[in-house]
């Protein structure tokens, strides 16, 4: 069996190879194969490839792309040494079309996923927050507590997250209650390794912003764990939770609980492309166990929309 480490090792290098960037891709192959540059030098020249330390270099810290046809073919040449399937890194590179890629993971706007994207776009300007954060999820924990007036009483979310750029150091949560939410009233949680920053909200369209701050600025690949939760309870009857995502990749769970004074007669998952478009994917989930809850578990996230709708009667 191998080692714990070794197994962690290989899990963060298949997700960099799902989401890139690329040069976070390289870095970790590179890491978990214990191969130092010179000697990748070596054996890149030994096949007839000739790449000097210094570019190798700048290639795992991001600072140039090999674009050019030589140097793509060292690319491909590199997947064969490091042991990895073929074009894991070239296709990080290039597009069908062969045009350069951005180096995140691939994205959809907050206005297909948001229905009161005009609200939440001011929100985010306020807080000078870009839709492409510097981070993109690894795993996430989410925890959905539905009350005994079938209301959104609270979630809590447990977060692991990687950089794809220097500099990261916080995450702003949106959190948009059901109809008749006071934003105003909902209280945020800074629950591990973070702390509440500032927090915006929109009164008509129910949506809170808020800044959780890190107490360390992230470098490129390096990983977060942190936790918060949203105290809410002022919306009306609740019959769904959905979370929208921007980035592909990473595994998310959420769980949704019952109070025992009202208990839906039917639960479903679902996933959208977008808030408009119709909901597929439906599949019924059994309401079991002691704490009355369903779950839903998605190893890779696709941009667009996942959640989970109950009916009460």
């Amino acid at each position: 069996m191998a080692p714990s480490g070794t197994r962690a090792a290989e899990a963060e290098l298949a997700q960099a190879l799902r989401t890139g960037p690329f040069h976070l891709a390289l870095r970790m192959a590179l890491s978990a194969r214990g191969l130092a540059l010179h000697r990748v030098q070596h054996r890149l020249a030994q096949r007839g490839v000739k790449v000097g330390v210094t570019s190798l270099s700048y290639w795992q810290r991001g600072a140039r792309r090999p674009c050019r046809p030589e140097s793509l073919r060292a690319v491909r040449v590199l997947e064969d040494i490091l042991e990895l399937p073929a074009h894991a890194l070239t296709r990080l590179l290039l597009e069908p079309a062969g045009r350069p890629t951005a180096e995140r993971p691939a994205a959809r706007s907050y206005r297909s996923l948001v229905e009161e994207s005009r609200a939440l776009g001011r929100l985010l300007a306020e807080l000078e927050s870009p839709e492409d954060g510097g981070l993109h999820t690894v795993c996430q924990l989410e925890r959905v507590l539905i009350g005994a007036r079938r209301e959104l009483h609270a979630r809590d979310s447990h977060h692991v997250v990687r950089a794809h750029r220097d500099g990261v150091d916080r995450y702003v949560a949106i959190h948009h209650g059901d109809e008749g939410c006071d934003p105003g009233r909902v209280i945020v949680r800074a629950t591990e390794n973070c702390r509440v920053g500032r927090v915006r909200w929109h009164t008509a369209a129910g949506v809170l912003v808020a800044e959780l701050l890190f107490d360390t600025r992230l470098r490129a690949g390096e990983t977060h764990v942190f936790g918060y939760g949203f105290d809410d309870g002022t919306g009306g009857t609740s019959a769904e939770y959905v979370r929208g995502f921007s980035f592909a990749g990473g595994q998310y769970v959420l769980q949704v609980r019952f109070d025992d004074a009202a208990l839906p007669v039917r639960c479903r998952r679902f996933t959208q492309i977008s808030a408009g478009a119709p909901r597929c994917g439906q599949q019924e989930l059994t309401l079991a166990g002691r704490h009355r809850g369903v779950h839903l578990v998605e190893q890779g996230v696709r941009p667009g929309i996942l959640g989970i709708t109950w009916d009460w009667s």
